[in-house]
């Protein structure tokens, strides 16, 4: 992940980058995968990656049921254009990844799993309860990860990493 590419993927963003969907969930979403991946032997470059790319093209901070497909296609673009590299293994995994996210209840696919999870352990922060039958790992349903990650969430912890200093370089929201 290079900063070129993040701000790429804000600069073509429909919904704000500041938003409930936007860049500090994303950067929870990393560190959710990247907890995770220790565990479930995951491709921790597919699960960074998807964490950008996940809700990358959202119209809405509401019901956007294709935006994961959207997703898909953005980083499939960036890919052929040159900003993405990845093999094609890892490629695959993205896609499939951004894709199904919020169609697919799991994978067959650690990696793809782990990312799922990554995502999914970030809802507290709209209000709903993580629910352990709907994680896809072992590791993401430790309680002790799911009250970790939840805590986090709620109370809109914002994970000092890459995406998150992207978001703080963006310039200050008009009043």
């Amino acid at each position: 992940m290079t900063s070129e590419l993040v701000a790429a993927i804000i600069g073509q963003m429909a919904i704000d980058p500041r938003g409930r969907h936007g860049l500090s969930h994303w950067a929870r979403v990393y560190e959710n995968g990247l907890r995770l991946a220790a565990e479930t032997g995951a491709d921790r470059q597919v699960v960074e990656l998807f964490a950008l790319f996940h809700d990358s093209r959202r119209l809405t901070d509401q019901a956007d049921p294709d935006h994961g497909p959207r997703g898909a296609l953005l980083a499939e673009r960036y890919h052929r254009d040159g900003l993405l590299r990845l093999d094609e293994q890892p490629l695959r995994l993205l896609l499939t990844a951004c894709r199904l996210h919020t169609a697919a209840r799991t994978h067959d696919d650690p990696t793809v799993r782990t990312c799922f999870d990554a995502d999914r352990l970030d809802l507290a922060r709209i209000g709903a309860t993580v629910d352990p039958a709907f994680l896809c790992t072992e590791a993401a349903r430790n309680p002790q990860l799911i009250a970790w990650a939840s805590e986090r969430s709620r109370a809109g912890t914002v994970p000092d990493n890459l995406l998150v200093r992207a978001l703080q370089s963006l310039p200050a929201p008009a009043p």
